[in-house]
């Protein structure tokens, strides 16, 4: 199995375009696009668990050099067990997400989501996201970034309605300087140190002044957290999600946002390892927490409750980032895959309450619980996980994340804690607050209830649509996701060791010796040297 495991990385990205563009190609033929696009995807999720499966036992990253160049020439494409793990979840999450598209497409006509748009965008988003995990070199990764911005570009404005052209104009500026200052970084980077793969950059930092290295460590620093929604620089977010199809707005809570993490972690465990910000990364995170959560509770429209609480629990991960030990960033990794699959269920299930009730307001919708006990059950088991109550993986990620925290003591993660626990809390009373008032509450309650909700009414509320008929594939799918986020807690031993080897590998940087070995050739010769801009080569 590991003979042939390198072939199939390319293929994580390579069969996603492919099927765009065959999915393009039959754009007329609504049920062979779906058939491409979800072929396509349970083939990555395929790979994606054989390719973890031989990076975990084999205890070796898999490295291919496209088209055979050497280094640095060449793109490296690069997989290890993190790298690996996000692919396995990212596919399942996608493909859970394009079946209850293929519902409502179907339910619909295809008005909220056009086939013809809607497939070859879809598979472009999950190339540019799977390019973006697997990438071996800075500027591959910004390739990934706007392989997936290009295509969010067309989800997030599907069906041209007022709304959502506006969020998407927001939307596209904000990630336009983004994507400047991360090429700007990349520029100077590869100015001061004559490469963008991540292995030399970080055996070559070292030799830049500390002045030199904070500069370019604050750049890349901005352009991926504001990629990653961290607070200040999160104020694209709450608008921009809300008004895009049920669908799209799953993926994008639960995938979008972690690809920005994602590139953060790779940034403070790889590049910058003698050039630490994690006092400032304590304190962002600890203003992600509290200010995300308190949006969250001031808000009467589910979609905007949920956009609240993704924003505050990124500060969960930025948190565990900056304890920087390597049961902090295991729980991190933990803590991310939970995230990933208990977001994007908790939109699909929102998505659900649309449907049945014609609104995401909770100062509107009422008695779901008597109306449509699964949904009920779909969007109240998710809510408690995000919430942290035990035994789900919500506590035992925030579990980790605080044992990690106190085993430091300083009193910086004191603090760090008591806001953990406190948007905890929080995330439960905004979520439990919405489950009481949508689907606890009775059509005929009284005045009394009305007027304690009232202070809710300055909150923007949802625009109410007309009620529809909930195929059963959407149902289907979501109570998939629901079945996904408990075995996270039934399986979290297994799952919790390997995103501990995970934390314990990322602290030891990868040496250009181990590439070339999990390249499987001698494609460098000789050691780096910063002064030289070319490496000396061996075809």
């Amino acid at each position: 199995m590991i003979e042939f495991a390198p072939a199939l990385v390319p293929l994580l990205v390579t069969l996603p375009l492919l099927g765009a563009a065959i999915a393009l190609i039959a754009g007329r033929h609504r049920r062979t696009q779906v058939v491409v696009s979800v072929s396509t995807l349970s083939v990555v999720l395929v790979i994606s668990a054989i390719l973890l499966y031989v990076v975990d036992t084999g205890d070796q990253a898999i490295a291919v050099s496209v088209g055979g160049w050497p280094i640095p020439f060449g793109i490296v494409l690069y997989v290890d067990r993190l790298a690996a793990l996000l692919v396995l979840v990212s596919s399942l999450v996608l493909l859970a997400v394009l079946l209850f598209s293929v519902g409502q497409g179907a339910a619909d006509g295809d008005d909220e989501t056009p086939v013809t748009i809607f497939h070859p965008s879809y598979l472009i988003l999950a190339a540019g996201i799977f390019n973006a995990f697997i990438a071996g070199d800075l500027f591959n990764l910004y390739v990934g970034f706007e392989i997936l911005l290009v295509a969010s570009y067309v989800l997030i404005t599907l069906g041209s309605t007022e709304s959502r052209i506006r969020t998407g104009v927001v939307y596209i500026v904000v990630s336009l300087v983004s994507s400047i200052l991360f090429l700007a970084a990349i520029a100077m980077i590869y100015g001061a140190l004559g490469t963008v793969n991540m292995v030399q950059i970080s055996q070559r930092m070292g030799e830049l002044p500390q002045e030199t290295q904070l500069v370019l460590h604050l750049m890349l620093l901005l352009a991926f957290s504001i990629k990653a929604a961290v607070f200040p620089l999160s104020f694209w977010l709450p608008d921009s999600y809300p008004t895009a199809p049920a669908p799209v707005t799953a993926v994008f809570a639960g995938l979008l946002t972690k690809v920005g993490v994602y590139a953060i972690i790779r940034t403070e465990t790889q590049l910058f390892i003698d050039n630490d910000v994690n006092f400032l990364l304590m304190l962002v995170a600890l203003a992600t927490m509290i200010v995300g959560v308190l949006g969250a509770v001031a808000q009467a429209e589910l979609k905007r409750i949920l956009s609240f609480t993704l924003v505050s629990h990124i500060g969960y991960m930025i948190f565990g980032l900056a304890i920087a030990t390597p049961a902090a960033i295991g729980a991190t990794i933990y803590y991310m895959v939970h995230h990933i699959v208990v977001q994007t269920t908790l939109f699909l299930a929102v998505g659900l309450v649309e449907r049945r009730a014609g609104s995401t307001s909770i100062l509107r919708v009422k008695g779901l619980m008597r109306a449509a006990p699964v949904i009920a059950v779909l969007y109240f088991i998710p809510a408690v996980n995000l919430g942290g109550l035990p035994p789900f993986s919500g506590f035992i990620g925030k579990f980790a994340l605080f044992d990690a925290a106190a085993e430091v003591g300083t009193p910086i993660m004191m603090v760090l804690i008591v806001g953990g626990i406190v948007t905890s809390l929080l995330t439960l009373y905004a979520l439990m607050r919405a489950w009481n008032l949508a689907f606890w509450r009775e059509e005929d309650d009284s005045a009394e209830t009305e007027a304690r909700i009232s202070y809710l009414g300055a909150a923007p509320g949802g625009v109410d649509t007309e009620r529809r008929v909930i195929p059963k594939i959407m149902t289907a799918s979501t109570a998939g996701m629901v079945a996904v986020t408990v075995a996270l807690t039934i399986f979290a031993g297994p799952l919790y060791d390997v995103c501990a080897r995970i934390g314990a590998s990322l602290l030891e940087p990868v040496t250009l010796v181990q590439l070339q070995e999990d390249l499987g050739s001698d494609v460098v010769k000789g050691e780096p040297d910063s002064a030289d801009l070319e490496e000396e080569v061996q075809p």
